[in-house]
C-alpha cells in the first residue's frame, strides 16, 4: 500500500498554498476567523460563514484551509502570538511568570473564545507561535533552576486557563445582557443574597462583594491570589542556580 502523503491530521503537516489572489490568503483567513470568533463564539463560526464574509468560494477558501478543525489551529496560533513572556532574569522568576500569566489571561479576556479550545484545536500545540511560547516558558524555568520545567509550565498554564475560561464565560453572559458588569451584578445581587441568608459563609461573601464598586476589581484580586499560591507551591520545589535569585 503507498504512503500516504499527509498522515498527520493537522494543517501544520502540510505545505501552505500560494496566495491565489491578493486579497485571499490563510493569514487573511484566519484574520476574519478570528474576527467572528471574537464577535460570536465558536458556535457561529463555519466554513460557508466566512467565505461569505471573504467574498470567496469554497474552492478558493478551501485551497488555503482544508477543514474547520485546520481554521482553529490557525487561530488558536494566532492568538497565542499576543501573550508576552519576559525574558530569563529580567525581571526575578516570580515576576516575570506573573507577568506571562497575567499577559495569557488578557489575551484569553480579548478572545473569550480561545481557552476553551485550547484542548479541542486539533494539534495546536504543533503551532509556531504556541511552541514558542512553551519555549520561552521553559527557558524562564529552566534559567532559575526548576527539576522539572514542564511541569511547572504544566501548572501554572492549567491555572491560568482554568480561570480565564470560567471568567471568559461570565463575562459573554454579561455582554449578553446588554448591561455592563456592576450593572448586572446590582440585579442579581438581592436574589443571590437572599439565596446565601441560610448559609453563613456565603451570605458574608456575598456582603463583601456588594460593597466593591468594581468588579474587575474582584477578579483582578481572585486571579492574582490564586496564582501567588501556585508560585508559592512551586517556589518549595525550586533548586536555584548559581547566581539566580528564588
Amino acid at each position: 500500500m503507498p504512503a500516504r502523503t499527509n498522515p498527520i491530521p493537522s494543517v501544520w503537516a502540510r505545505p501552505q498554498p500560494e496566495p491565489d489572489r491578493p486579497a485571499l490568503s490563510r493569514a487573511a483567513i484566519v484574520r476574519e476567523a478570528i474576527a467572528m470568533l471574537d464577535a460570536e463564539g465558536v458556535e457561529a463560526l463555519s466554513m460557508r460563514k466566512l467565505g461569505a464574509r471573504l467574498n470567496a468560494g469554497a474552492t478558493s477558501l478551501y485551497r488555503h484551509v482544508a477543514t474547520k478543525d485546520e481554521l482553529m489551529e490557525l487561530a488558536v496560533d494566532e492568538v497565542v502570538a499576543e501573550i508576552t513572556v519576559p525574558s530569563p532574569g529580567d525581571p526575578g522568576w516570580r515576576a516575570a511568570v506573573t507577568e506571562a500569566a497575567q499577559s495569557f489571561r488578557a489575551t484569553a479576556l480579548r478572545h473569550p473564545w480561545v481557552a476553551s479550545v485550547l484542548g479541542q484545536a486539533g494539534l495546536a500545540y504543533l503551532g509556531p507561535n504556541l511552541m514558542s511560547l512553551t519555549e520561552r516558558l521553559a527557558a524562564l524555568f529552566t534559567a532559575v533552576g526548576f527539576p522539572d520545567p514542564s511541569g511547572a509550565i504544566d501548572t501554572v498554564l492549567s491555572y491560568v486557563i482554568g480561570m480565564s475560561t470560567t471568567e471568559a464565560a461570565w463575562l459573554t453572559t454579561v455582554a449578553r445582557s446588554g448591561e455592563t458588569e456592576a450593572a448586572f451584578i446590582a440585579r442579581l445581587m438581592p436574589a443571590a443574597q437572599q439565596a446565601a441568608a441560610d448559609y453563613e459563609n456565603l451570605s458574608g461573601a456575598y456582603a463583601a462583594a456588594a460593597q466593591v464598586p468594581d468588579p474587575a476589581e474582584i477578579r483582578d484580586l481572585k486571579f492574582a491570589y490564586g496564582l501567588d499560591v501556585i508560585l508559592d507551591g512551586l517556589a518549595l520545589r525550586l533548586r536555584p542556580v548559581e547566581g539566580s535569585d528564588t
